[in-house]
């Protein structure tokens, strides 16, 4: 099996939430935690409420600041408050859709039918950052980091680089 080069990716962290703040954000810690142990760069993690404005704009803010992956976490299931899908999807250029297929398989295996209602999703968008869209949940940020992402986090950035 061929070995390849390891990429350190820069990376940035946007947790969407009414109610959270740094101190009691525990999904964003758990994500920059897993990516800096896997030896990633974390230059940014901000919390914006669930406003499809705010969203966007601080998302282009963190598009411009050096990173080559936005990691969401929360605002992706059904509720009304839960805008993250609307907000940011129609930005993304190159869907990766096995992405949420998969995603929704794991979380599947985790907690049954419920998956289903998750709208994680991932892809880059036209300015071509690499966006991933979670759940607001420790566990299904810890399934996706831990089984999708951390993974493959290096090899999406090296096959778009190409």
């Amino acid at each position: 099996m061929e070995q390849k080069a390891f990429i350190k990716v820069t990376c940035s962290i946007l947790t969407i939430s009414d109610t959270r703040n740094l101190t009691t954000d525990t999904s964003g810690r758990l994500i920059q935690s897993q990516l800096e142990l896997a030896g990633h760069q974390v230059i940014s993690r901000v919390i914006v409420p669930d406003d499809a404005a705010l969203i966007k704009q601080k998302m282009n803010d963190l598009a411009t600041n050096g990173s080559f992956c936005l990691i969401t976490n929360g605002g992706t299931g059904i509720a009304r408050r839960d805008i993250t899908y609307e907000a940011l999807f129609a930005t993304i250029q190159q869907e990766i859709p096995g992405f949420g297929e998969i995603f929704r398989m794991l979380s599947y295996e985790e907690v049954g039918s419920r998956a289903m209602v998750s709208r994680a999703f991932a892809g880059f968008s036209e300015n071509g950052l690499l966006i991933f869209a979670l759940p607001g949940s420790s566990n299904a940020c810890k399934l996706a980091m831990e089984k999708l992402i951390i993974p493959e986090l290096p090899h999406l950035i090296a096959e778009r680089q190409k």
